[in-house]
C-alpha cells in the first residue's frame, strides 16, 4: 500500500425485487443523449471465469475480529509492545486478585512464549472486541482452555454482561501438566457487551483460552464468521488473494525461533501459520496489531476451496516495501525462503503421502487444494533489487513445479519510475503476470477507461491485484464501475482484478475506503462492494465489441488560486509572485509586511520570521495555506522555498479550487525519496508525473510552475523538470457488452456517473432478441453511503419489455444498469 491511497447479480437465484424504488425519471432538461452501437458478428476478447476475485489482507482486524470467528482478544496472552505501543499480555483481560502473564519453561510450547498464572481464589476476565462478545439466544458456543495444575483446581467459566448472566456457569476439573479442557454453553439471552470469565479455587496455569461460536461458516471447527464469509461467497470470487499486502514484505525475514532471538516483528511466512493452533508462531502486524495465526494458511486455502475460488498466496521476496524499503543480502536466507515456496506449493497440491502434504491431510485435507498461480513479492519500491531475488524465485518455481504461474509486480502506484522500470524489466524477462496497485480519485478512474487499450497484447498479462477510488461513496463505486468496463473490454490482457481492502472493522480502522464493514454484531456491503457483486456475478465469457458516443462537454483550462504547504517537514517560503501571461502583476508577496493575503486551510503553524513564511511544525501534515483567486488561469508561479528540518521536502499548489480539488508540486516526497505531480478531486489524489529524487535540507531552492491552458511545466533552479497535459476527459458514461456462454444472452452494461439522465437509442446489429430483458440497477445520490442501518445503493430487479434490435432506453441519472437480453 502506497502513501497516495487515502486497500447483485442477475441469476435465477438472485432475482428478487429489492424494496427500494429508483429514482423519479428526469425532466426533460435533465437528459443527455447517447448512443450505443453493438457489432455481435464480431470476436471480442475471452473473459477467464477468475477474473474477478477478492483479495484478503489483514488489515482493519479484518482476520482477528473479524473473518477470524474466535470471540476471545488475546487469548494466549502474547500481545506485547512489538505489536502496540499500548499493548500488554494482559491487554483486553481484566484481573481480580492474583494473575501475572509469565515467560518462562513452564509454559505450554516453545513457539506460545507467555502464559496466564492465576491465583487461588483469583479470576480473569476478556472484553472480546468493540463492545464486547456477542452471543445469540439459543445459540451454542465452544469453550476451551489450556490448563496445567500439578496440585489440581476447580475452573468456574462464566458468560456474563452488566445485566446479569448470559449461559449458565461451566466448572472444569483440572489437575496435572498442560491438557486441553473443553465446556459448551448455549446463550439464554443476546447480547453485544458480554464477557467470558475464568476463575481458579486454586493456582492453575492457563493458555489460549478460547470462545468460538458453534455456528461458523460450514460449520467448521477454528473457522470463519458465518456472516462474512456468506457476503465473500455471494461475489462468486474467480480467486482469493492472500495474506498480503503489507503484510507479506514488511519486517525480518528470519523465522520464529530460539536462533533468531524470537522475533516478533516478521513478515508473513506460511510455516508459522500451519498446524495445531497453540502451536502456531504469533507475529506483529504491520497495520499496527497482533496476529495469532488461527486463521492461517490451511485455512486460507480451505476458505478458498469452499467459495470456489482459485488460491493465489503472496510469499515475500526477501526486499521490504510500504515504506521500509530494504533488499535483504544474506543469501542463505534467501535460499531458505525459495525452499519455503517450494514447500508451499507442495502443501497446497502435493499427494497426502509427500513431506508436506502429509501436514496438509493431518490437518484435514488429503485431497489437494489445486494451487495454479503464486504472488512473489508485494509493492516494492526497489524493483532492481527486487527483481534479482524475483528470478531466483522465479526459476526454482519452474524447474520443479512448471505448470504454476508465477505473479511479479509493478510496484505501489500506477505510473512513475518505480513502476516503469519495473514493467521494463518484467517484460525484457518474460514474466508471466505483473500485479498492478493502485488508488486514486474517482476522477482518474473516470479518465483512464483505456489505461489497458495500448498495453501489449503480447507481453505480460496484468493482475489489477489492489484498486479503488479513495472513498465508500456512491461516486466513488460509480468511478469504479465505469473503470471495470474498461477492464472487460480488455480482458485479453487483464486476467484477474480484485478492489482492495476487503474487509473492516468499524471500530479498528486503519485505511478507507473497505469493500465489506462490521462490528461485532453486524455487517453491511459498501457501495462499493454492490458494484462489485454487480459484475462478479455477471461477467459473462467473451467481450462482444461495442462503443457509444461521448458525453458533449468542452474541456477549459487549469484554473484555481496557488498554495504552499508541507508533510511532516518545516519549511521557509518566500519571494512568491504569479504573473499572468501577459507580464501582468496577480500576486507578489515578499512576506515583508505579514501574510494577511495567505489563508490557512490545513494544519500546521504558519508564521512570518526574519521576511520568510515559515511552517514550524515538522509532524504536522498537509499544511496548506492558499492566496489569490480561484478563477485565474494562464500564469506563471515563482516561490523559493528552504528546507528546515523533518522527513520530505515542499508541496506547492496550483489550480486550487478549494480544500478538496487542486493540483500539486510535491517535492522530496515519500520520505524524500521522489517527488511528483498530484492532483486532488474531491478529496482523493492521483500522481500525474513522478521522478526520484530528494530535497537538501538548509538548501534554498527556485521553484517555477508555467500554466498555459491544460498544459503545465515545472522548473527547478531554472531547469526543466519536467511538464504534462490533464487533457483526459473524466467520461461519465461507459459501457460494455458480453455474451454469457451458458444462456446465450447479451449482458449490455452500463454506467452513468453524472447528475442527468442517458436517454439512449441502443444498436444490437441486426442480433435476434427476445422482447424482454431482465434488469439490475444500482441507483442512488453521488454522497450516498451504506452504514449498518441504513443501504441507500441496493440493487432493484425489474423487467424491460421493449427490447428490439434497434430500442431506446433511458439509463437514470448516477446508477449502473445491467441488461440481460436473451437470444432468439
Amino acid at each position: 500500500m502506497s502513501r497516495t491511497r487515502w486497500r447483485l447479480g442477475l441469476s435465477a437465484t438472485a432475482l428478487l425485487t429489492a424494496t427500494a424504488v429508483l429514482p423519479a425519471p428526469a425532466h426533460a432538461e435533465d437528459v443527455t443523449d447517447y448512443t450505443i452501437t453493438v457489432d455481435p458478428a464480431a470476436r471480442g476478447a475471452a473473459i477467464d471465469d477468475t477474473m474477478y476475485g477478492v483479495f484478503f489482507e489483514d488489515i482493519n482486524r479484518a482476520a482477528d475480529g473479524g473473518l477470524y470467528a474466535e470471540l476471545v482478544q488475546n487469548r494466549s496472552f502474547e500481545y506485547s509492545t512489538a505489536d502496540n505501543a499500548s499493548y500488554t499480555p494482559l491487554t483486553s483481560w481484566s484481573v481480580t486478585g492474583a494473575a501475572e502473564a509469565v515467560n518462562d519453561s513452564g509454559r505450554l510450547n516453545e513457539r506460545n512464549r507467555t502464559y496466564l498464572s492465576l491465583g487461588a481464589g483469583s479470576s480473569v476476565t476478556n472484553a472480546g472486541y468493540n463492545t464486547g462478545i456477542r452471543v445469540e439466544q439459543g445459540k451454542k458456543y465452544d469453550f476451551s482452555v489450556w490448563a496445567r495444575a500439578e496440585g489440581g483446581t476447580t475452573l468456574t467459566v462464566t458468560l456474563k454482561d452488566a445485566a446479569g448472566t448470559l449461559a449458565p456457569a461451566r466448572q472444569i476439573a483440572v489437575k496435572g501438566g498442560w491438557a486441553r479442557y473443553q465446556a459448551t454453553f448455549t446463550a439464554t439471552r443476546t447480547s453485544n457487551r458480554g464477557r467470558l470469565a475464568v476463575a481458579a479455587t486454586n493456582a492453575a496455569a492457563l493458555d489460549m483460552v478460547s470462545l468460538f461460536p458453534r455456528d461458523t461458516y460450514k460449520n467448521q471447527p477454528n473457522g470463519l464468521r458465518k456472516d462474512l464469509a456468506e457476503k465473500i461467497e455471494a461475489l462468486r470470487p474467480g480467486f482469493l488473494r492472500f495474506p498480503g499486502g503489507c503484510l507479506v514484505n514488511t519486517g525480518s525475514m528470519e523465522d520464529y525461533s530460539e536462533a533468531s532471538g524470537w522475533q516478533r516483528e516478521r513478515s508473513y511466512q506460511w510455516k508459522d501459520t500451519i498446524g495445531p493452533v497453540e502451536q502456531r508462531a504469533t507475529n506483529a502486524n504491520f497495520w499496527g496489531y497482533n496476529q495469532s495465526y488461527g486463521l492461517g494458511y490451511y485455512e486460507y486455502f480451505r476458505f478458498a476451496e469452499d467459495i470456489g475460488a482459485m488460491p493465489l498466496p503472496v510469499v515475500p521476496a526477501l526486499v521490504t516495501g510500504c515504506g521500509q524499503n530494504k533488499a535483504t543480502d544474506d543469501e542463505a536466507l534467501l535460499k531458505r525462503h525459495i525452499q519455503d515456496t517450494l514447500d508451499l506449493i507442495e502443501f497446497a497440491n502435493g499427494p497426502a503421502t509427500s513431506t508436506w502434504g502429509k501436514v496438509r491431510a493431518r490437518m484435514g485435507h488429503p485431497r489437494p487444494f489445486h494451487l495454479t498461480h503464486i504472488g512473489v513479492g508485494n509493492e516494492e519500491n526497489l524493483p532492481h533489487e527486487f527483481y534479482a531475488r524475483f528470478q531466483k524465485f522465479r526459476a526454482a518455481i519452474e524447474a520443479k513445479y512448471p505448470e504454476i504461474t508465477v505473479v511479479s509486480n509493478s510496484g505501489p502506484d500506477d505510473s512513475g519510475t518505480t513502476f516503469e522500470t519495473a514493467w521494463k524489466l518484467n517484460r525484457e524477462g518474460g514474466v508471466d503476470m505483473v500485479d498492478e496497485h493502485y488508488y486514486n480519485s474517482p476522477q482518474w478512474f473516470l479518465q483512464n477507461n483505456d489505461r489497458y487499450d495500448s498495453y501489449d497484447r503480447n507481453g505480460p498479462k496484468v493482475f489489477l491485484g489492489e484498486y479503488a477510488s479513495q472513498g465508500n461513496a456512491w461516486k466513488n463505486a460509480l468511478a469504479e464501475a465505469a473503470y471495470m468496463t474498461g477492464l472487460e473490454r480488455n480482458a485479453d490482457v487483464v486476467k484477474l482484478a480484485s478492489y482492495a481492502p476487503l474487509l473492516a472493522n468499524e471500530d479498528y480502522v486503519q485505511w478507507r475506503p473497505d469493500m465489506i464493514w462490521f462490528n461485532n454484531r453486524a455487517s453491511w456491503g459498501s457501495a462499493n462492494y454492490e458494484v462489485q457483486k454487480l459484475f462478479m456475478t455477471n461477467v459473462g465469457d467473451r467481450v462482444v465489441p461495442s462503443r457509444a458516443t461521448g458525453t458533449p462537454s468542452v474541456s477549459g483550462p487549469i484554473t484555481g488560486a496557488v498554495g504552499l504547504s508541507t508533510w511532516a517537514t518545516s519549511a521557509a517560503y518566500d519571494d512568491v509572485k504569479v504573473t499572468a501571461a501577459d507580464g501582468s502583476t496577480l500576486l507578489s508577496d515578499d512576506f515583508s509586511g505579514g501574510a494577511a493575503r495567505w489563508k490557512q486551510v490545513g494544519g500546521g503553524s504558519w508564521s512570518v520570521q526574519d521576511g520568510q513564511y515559515v511552517q514550524t511544525d515538522a509532524a504536522a501534515e498537509n499544511t496548506l495555506v492558499t492566496a489569490g483567486d480561484p478563477a485565474w488561469k494562464d500564469y506563471d508561479l515563482h516561490v523559493k522555498a528552504t528546507k528546515k528540518s523533518g522527513k520530505e521536502g515542499f508541496l506547492v499548489a496550483f489550480g486550487v479550487k478549494d480544500t478538496g480539488n487542486y493540483y500539486w508540486w510535491n517535492l522530496g516526497g515519500w520520505n524524500n525519496t521522489q517527488s511528483a505531480v498530484e492532483q486532488a478531486s474531491d478529496g482523493g489524489k492521483s500522481t500525474l508525473i513522478s521522478k526520484a529524487g530528494s530535497i537538501e535540507t538548509g538548501r534554498a531552492y527556485d521553484i517555477d510552475i508555467k500554466v498555459r491552458g491544460r498544459q503545465v511545466t515545472l522548473y527547478l533552479d531554472g531547469q526543466e523538470w519536467s511538464s504534462f497535459t490533464d487533457d483526459k476527459p473524466a467520461e461519465p458514461f461507459r459501457q460494455v457488452v458480453t455474451r454469457d456462454a451458458g444462456t446465450g444472452e447479451l449482458i449490455v452494461k452500463v454506467v452513468n456517473a453524472q447528475d442527468t439522465a442517458a436517454r439512449t437509442a441502443i444498436d444490437l446489429g441486426g442480433a435476434k432478441v427476445a422482447s424482454r430483458a431482465r434488469v439490475t440497477t444500482l441507483a442512488a445520490d453521488q454522497d450516498a453511503v451504506n452504514t449498518e442501518t441504513d443501504t441507500p445503493v441496493t440493487p432493484v430487479t425489474s423487467t424491460f419489455s421493449g427490447v428490439a434490435d434497434t430500442f431506446t432506453y433511458t439509463f437514470p441519472a448516477n446508477s449502473v444498469t445491467f441488461l440481460r437480453i436473451s437470444r432468439r
